[in-house]
């Protein structure tokens, strides 16, 4: 987790990892507001670092966000090593900071949230991991807002 968000500017690229697909949400920190991108789809790793090189060259983030899934208990499973591994392909590839923001049920939340907006299930399987993407970083904003009221709050003498 990065230092207090306080004053930071940029925009961010957050991704839900997954083996066929992987969507891609974009946020601007001092907006503290995320929106879907779009969805990877393939399995090859050329053609997914092509496009995600693609996506950082045209929005210039200034740090990524990897959902981390983990299990109902908190406990890892066998997608948070792959994620943990895509993580750190994308900070070794692309030299940028990499965060991670826990992702547990973000697949089901946007799933729900496309069904209740009259998506079909073809139609949301198109749109569920770009949303799941958006999901995740906006947690991610969230805690870091937290993160922020936290440190202030520590820091402030008492009343």
């Amino acid at each position: 987790m990065p230092e207090s968000g306080a004053g930071r500017q940029g925009s961010l690229l957050a991704f839900d990892f997954g083996t066929q697909r992987i969507g891609v949400a974009v946020g601007e920190l001092a907006l503290a507001q995320a929106h879907p991108l779009t969805t990877i789809h393939g399995e090859r790793n050329e053609a997914r670092f092509s496009a995600i090189a693609a996506l950082i060259d045209e929005w210039r983030p200034v740090r990524l966000v990897v959902g981390l899934p983990v299990a109902l208990n908190g406990a890892p499973h066998a997608m948070t090593a792959r994620c943990i591994r895509f993580a750190n392909q994308l900070r070794g590839r692309f030299g940028l900071a990499v965060d991670y923001a826990e992702e547990r049920l973000s697949s089901v939340e946007a799933a729900e949230r496309l069904r209740e907006n009259g998506y079909n299930a073809r139609q949301a399987r198109e749109r569920v991991d770009m949303l799941a993407a958006q999901i995740i970083l906006q947690s991610y904003f969230q805690r870091l807002s937290e993160t922020s009221l936290d440190s202030r709050h520590a820091s402030s003498p008492a009343a």
